[in-house]
């Protein structure tokens, strides 16, 4: 699993509480305060006032690494110990070259939230080096825009990475066009990959890890066959521990797929057990009576599926509106 463990740990660094000084190893210089975001005003005061903004925004200062937590969305699923081995030992023998950008952070004074540059951060933490940064005034919006674009444009993340990264910000509310301008890809790829990382559980995606070799399709494939006969998640992450040993993730996909697989023989049914009756289904048409699916409903859910042959898009315009949708549903109850 390589360094797996110290990317969470610079999501919630243990050294450094929310009140905790920087480093001892470092100077209290190395710590600046945020740069504060210039008032507007009118005329030439206002122009010179802008000018400073924009130079502290391009400045690039020295920060203690132990001061940077957490920010945006985790868009590695693992590392690769020995790229980053690889990188301390650059930085070691020709410093940083590119500097991270961190914003200040919202709620600590004297603290900065990572926007790009993770590696870079947990490698100086290593060395007991300052981190050369860049440090800006973004919104949660703005942050998750340069972490996607800037991870995109910097390292080909895989598909289950991406795909992970798309869930995250679904799950954030963010749209659909937000997530395609994020990772500069369109909504039907954003689709696909959120309907694999829907069906499969989080924390067995979290377990296989990055699969860099592994591409839309298989993911595709291994998300079918586990939606069509679902397995408890531990008890399978316990299984291929067995088979794969800590291998590569690669190998962990591998063993999952080869486990799902594996011929389905299911339990013969309990004739003492109680039948449950089937929810009954009701076709989904247009308003010229093409049908689009059929939508089931229980007790506990309503399950709507759409032939995309026939909806041509439909499901994409309405899993965007679904927010608007909900909220003018709400008026009409008066909440």
């Amino acid at each position: 699993m390589g360094r797996k463990n110290l990317l969470s740990g610079l999501l919630n660094p243990a050294p450094a509480g929310p009140d905790a000084a920087p480093s001892p190893s470092l100077a209290p210089s190395l710590a600046p305060a945020p740069p504060e975001r210039a008032r507007p005003s009118r005329g030439a005061i206002g122009a010179v006032s802008q000018s400073i903004a924009d130079l502290k925004a391009r400045a690039i200062l020295e920060i203690d690494p132990w001061t940077i937590e957490a920010g945006g969305m985790q868009d590695r699923l693992e590392s690769d110990a020995a790229e980053d081995a690889e990188l301390a030992r650059s930085i070691a023998e020709y410093g940083q070259q590119v500097p991270i950008l961190v914003r200040p952070h919202p709620e600590k004074e004297g603290r900065y939230q990572i926007v790009y540059g993770r590696r870079r951060v947990l490698a100086l933490r290593d060395l007991g080096q300052p981190v050369k940064a860049l440090v800006r005034d973004l919104d949660d919006h703005a942050l998750v825009m340069a972490q996607g674009q800037e991870n995109t444009a910097r390292r080909n993340l895989s598909f289950i990475e991406k795909a992970s990264f798309a869930y995250q910000m679904t799950e954030a509310g963010y749209d659909r066009k937000a997530i395609c301008d994020a990772l500069a890809i369109d909504k039907t790829a954003i689709s696909r990959m959120l309907s694999v990382v829907e069906r499969i559980p989080q924390d067995l995606i979290r377990f296989i890890g990055a699969a860099p070799s592994i591409g839309r399709d298989r993911w595709l494939q291994v998300a079918d066959m586990y939606a069509s006969r679902p397995q408890d998640s531990e008890t399978v992450q316990s299984l291929l521990g067995l088979m794969v040993d800590g291998g590569p993730s690669d190998e962990r996909f591998a063993a999952l797929q080869t486990y799902l697989e594996r011929p389905f023989r299911p339990r013969p049914p309990d004739p003492a057990a109680p039948r449950t009756p089937r929810a009954p289904t009701r076709p989904v048409r247009t308003a010229d009576g093409l049908r689009l699916g059929a939508a089931r409903r229980s007790d506990t859910a309503v399950v709507i599926r759409l032939d995309r042959a026939r909806s041509q898009g439909f499901e994409d315009w309405l899993l965007d509106r679904l927010p608007d949708l909900h909220r003018d549903w709400l008026k009409t109850r008066g909440d």
